[in-house]
């Protein structure tokens, strides 16, 4: 009945907490079922963490220091001479269950110091506080751990956030630096079209003369003369031209890549903030976490 009272008070309690709130650890002395008979004990809780690795952790947690190992009989683990120093100068036996309860682990253990003499209030003070401490210290170390991994995972998810600020950053800087090389490309551009066109100009002028020239010239050597370089004329007006239209397609797209850009930017800019945002919200969920963690390793 005492067992029941203490899980239906943990569970009124533990409902009305935040999930991302740390939970107590509560331990309380308590009657552990030992090969169907009721002997003194502790119980301790350890909230949030994973069952299965609890139970991994708590097994080796009972072997260290010795040879023993712990066996399990329907649930139920028990370890003979374990080695356990600040709760006793000689081997103890442990008898232990962890019970799982969604979020919540109950570890329920016995200690045996010597046959039928077991850890509780009338064996001593310092020995019931190395007990209390040890099973609070290991139901201690679970949860930071769990916090750990909870931190961990928040703060990859800050570091996947700022890499995304950056690569917007990065695309920012790219697309002004390329307007403005795009800029120095249609400067350059005008310039060479300026030159080309009053080249072109000139050449035009050059081949009308040398034309009309050739039309007043008589057969022979010399009008043939005239007619290949009119000829030459001719391929240098060509090529002057095709420079022409390439500068031109240069401007062109150059002022397209531009306009791009002046569309880009106010769009990067607002991803950015939004960003900037949602990584703001992140690091106030890592602080959170993390003063869940600072909490936890002051109980």
């Amino acid at each position: 009945m005492k067992k029941f009272y203490f899980l239906i008070t943990l569970a009124i309690v533990f409902s009305v907490m935040n999930a991302n709130s740390q939970k107590p650890i509560f331990l309380s002395e308590d009657s552990v079922l030992v090969s169907n008979s009721l002997h003194p004990g502790l119980t301790v809780t350890i909230p949030e963490v994973d069952f299965n690795k609890t139970l991994k952790n708590w097994i080796k947690e009972q072997g260290n220091g010795t040879k023993s190992k712990v066996v399990t009989d329907n649930g139920e683990m028990s370890i003979f001479g374990a080695i356990r120093k600040d709760i006793s100068p000689n081997p103890i036996n442990i008898y232990s269950t962890l019970q799982n309860e969604d979020t919540l682990q109950f570890l329920m253990v016995c200690i045996e110091l010597k046959k039928e003499q077991y850890v509780e209030p009338s064996s001593g003070d310092i020995q019931m506080t190395a007990a209390r401490n040890f099973l609070k210290d290991f139901a201690k170390s679970q949860y930071i751990d769990f916090i750990k991994d909870e931190v961990a995972a928040q703060e990859k998810i800050l570091r996947e956030l700022n890499n995304e600020l950056n690569g917007l950053q990065r695309n920012e800087s790219k697309t002004k630096k390329g307007a403005r090389s795009n800029k120095n490309v249609i400067r350059d551009e005008q310039d060479k079209l300026i030159v080309k066109n009053n080249e072109l100009n000139q050449l035009s002028t050059e081949i009308i003369n040398q034309n009309n020239l050739l039309i007043s010239m008589e057969a022979g050597p010399g009008r043939e003369a005239k007619a290949a370089q009119i000829k030459e004329l001719d391929k240098r007006k060509g090529k002057l031209q095709k420079e022409i239209q390439s500068a031109e397609n240069k401007i062109s797209k150059s002022r397209s890549k531009i306009d791009q850009a002046d569309r880009a930017l106010p769009r990067n800019e607002d991803d950015q903030q939004q960003m900037n945002a949602r990584i703001e919200e992140q690091e106030a969920v890592v602080r959170k976490y993390m003063d869940k963690l600072n909490t936890v390793r002051n109980y």
